[in-house]
């Protein structure tokens, strides 16, 4: 991290740093499966926004996510994230920010486990007694309003992210084991896209 700053020439947040240095070199598993957090070696400045600190990319480099650079004397600052729409807020700190990466590249880290559909206008409304509603504030997606705002749910053994609340939103689920993936798709009827057919156990995760 050092090395970081010392080649952009800049002081990072506290948060990230500490971010970084409980996931950033060992916990791949958890940041760098769908939208990856870069190494700090690969942090740059965009010049957009009036200069925005990187450190996460969609994964075809489609979007990023970053800290303004007027903000990095805060301990634990706004993260701001690059839309079809502009730079807009992300999350409020950080710190949450870390949470919901962690979160998300957990849902997506093994195929075998992960499944997802479109939900009709009436499921969706049914989600908040089906599932518990995590308390992590509702954040936007990057490819546009219609899939935001994006929020979570959870059960034992269960991962749920809603990305938006409209008509045919889309549903991504991840199980514990192949069990729990199951009591999701008798829970929640849809389409899944990948299909009914019987799944390989595979190690828990870690959630």
């Amino acid at each position: 991290m050092e090395q970081a700053e010392a080649a952009l020439g800049l002081r990072l947040p506290m948060a990230l740093r500490e971010g970084y240095s409980l996931l950033g070199a060992t916990r791949h598993d958890l940041t760098g499966n769908q939208d990856p957090l870069l190494p700090p070696s690969e942090l740059f400045v965009h010049d957009e926004f009036g200069g925005v600190l990187v450190f996460r990319s969609e994964n075809q480099g489609c979007a990023f996510w970053g800290v303004r650079l007027r903000d990095l004397d805060q301990d634990d600052p706004p993260v701001f994230v690059q839309s079809r729409d502009g730079w807009i807020p992300f999350l409020e700190r950080i710190s949450l920010a870390w949470v919901e990466l962690v979160l998300s590249e957990t849902l997506f880290s093994d195929d075998r486990l992960y499944n997802a559909c479109e939900l009709p206008a009436e499921l969706i409304r049914e989600l908040p007694r089906l599932f518990t509603h995590a308390k992590l504030p509702d954040y936007p997606m990057w490819t546009g309003v219609e899939e935001a705002p994006v929020r979570w749910f959870s059960a034992p053994g269960k991962l749920l992210r809603l990305d938006g609340q409209g008509d045919h939103s889309w549903l991504h689920v991840r199980g514990r084991t192949t069990a729990d993936l199951e009591s999701i798709y008798a829970t929640v009827p849809g389409q899944w896209a990948c299909g009914y057919s019987p799944l390989p156990e595979a190690d828990e995760l870690p959630f």
